[in-house]
C-alpha cells in the first residue's frame, strides 16, 4: 500500500518536482499545504504517513513576517515527537534543525548553481546507502545549520560543511537539491534573479545553471530514487 506523503510548500515556485514525480511511481499519494495562500490549513497528523517540508526564500528566524511561519515549525515539532519520517529539503533542512534545537545561521558563501557533495566519511553502513561518495548536487541557499544533537552528518560541499543529516532515521535533512528538474531550475531563475547578484565564488551564472539541469537530471533523479527507497525502510536509532 502506497504511503500518504504531504507537502509543505513556502513559495508558488518551488515545489516538490520530481519527488511528485517519485511519488506516483511509487504509488504514494501526495497532497500539500500551500503555506502562502492566505488561510491555508495543515493536515491532521494522523493522516499523513511522511512530511515533506520544501525550501524558500525566508529563514526559521523570519516569524515576525511570516504569519504561517511559527505554526510550521510546531507542526514539524509536533510530527517528529509522533515518530513519522520529515524529509526537509534547503529551508527545510534547516527548519528540522531548528526544530531539533540547533542553531541555523548565515553560511560564509551563497552557494548557487551545481556543485559536488562529497559524502560523509565515516558513516556506517547502513547509512552508506543512502548517498553515493560523491555526486553533483543543485544548491541556492545563504544560510547554513549546526548538526542537532543526535544527528549524523551526511555530507558536505566546499562552500558548506553541513550538506545533510539524518536524526534517529527518522528525519532526514538535505540543504541540497535532488529533486531539481530544468523546470524547476528556470522557476528559481525567474523568481530569484536578486540572488545572483554580486556573484562570488559559488554563485554560477544563469546559463550554467540551466546547462546543469540538463546534464544532471536522470542522474540526480536517479540519486534521489535510492536516497528515498532506502530512507523509508530505515529503522531503530
Amino acid at each position: 500500500m502506497g504511503l500518504r506523503i504531504h507537502v509543505l510548500q513556502h513559495v508558488p515556485f518551488e515545489g516538490p518536482a520530481a519527488i511528485a514525480d517519485w511519488a506516483a511511481y511509487h504509488g504514494h499519494s501526495l497532497s500539500a499545504t500551500h503555506l502562502f495562500v492566505p488561510n491555508s490549513t495543515l493536515p491532521a497528523i494522523e493522516q499523513i504517513d511522511v512530511l515533506v517540508v520544501m525550501g524558500g526564500p525566508m529563514g526559521v528566524h523570519d516569524v515576525a513576517e511570516y504569519s504561517w511561519l511559527q505554526g510550521e515549525l510546531d507542526f514539524v515539532r509536533k510530527v517528529l515527537e509522533s515518530g513519522k519520517k520529515v524529509l526537509g529539503v534547503c529551508l527545510g533542512a534547516q527548519i528540522l534543525a531548528y526544530v531539533l534545537g540547533a542553531a541555523v545561521t548565515r553560511n560564509a558563501e551563497r552557494e548557487i548553481g551545481w556543485f559536488p557533495v562529497t559524502r560523509t566519511s565515516n558513516l556506517s553502513p547502513k547509512l552508506c546507502t543512502l548517498l553515493p561518495a560523491s555526486f553533483p548536487a543543485f544548491h541556492w541557499h545563504g544560510e547554513t545549520f549546526a548538526l542537532p544533537a543526535g544527528a549524523v552528518a551526511l555530507g558536505s560541499s566546499a562552500a558548506c560543511a553541513q550538506q545533510g543529516f539524518i536524526w534517529n532515521t527518522q528525519a532526514l535533512a538535505l540543504q541540497f537539491h535532488l529533486e531539481t528538474t530544468p523546470a524547476s531550475a528556470e522557476a528559481l531563475l525567474v523568481n530569484g534573479t536578486s540572488d545572483l547578484q554580486g556573484g562570488g565564488a559559488f554563485v554560477q551564472s544563469p546559463e550554467q545553471i540551466r546547462q546543469g539541469a540538463r546534464e544532471n537530471e536522470t542522474a540526480l533523479h536517479r540519486i534521489m530514487g535510492q536516497l528515498l527507497d532506502a530512507w523509508l525502510t530505515l529503522s531503530g536509532n
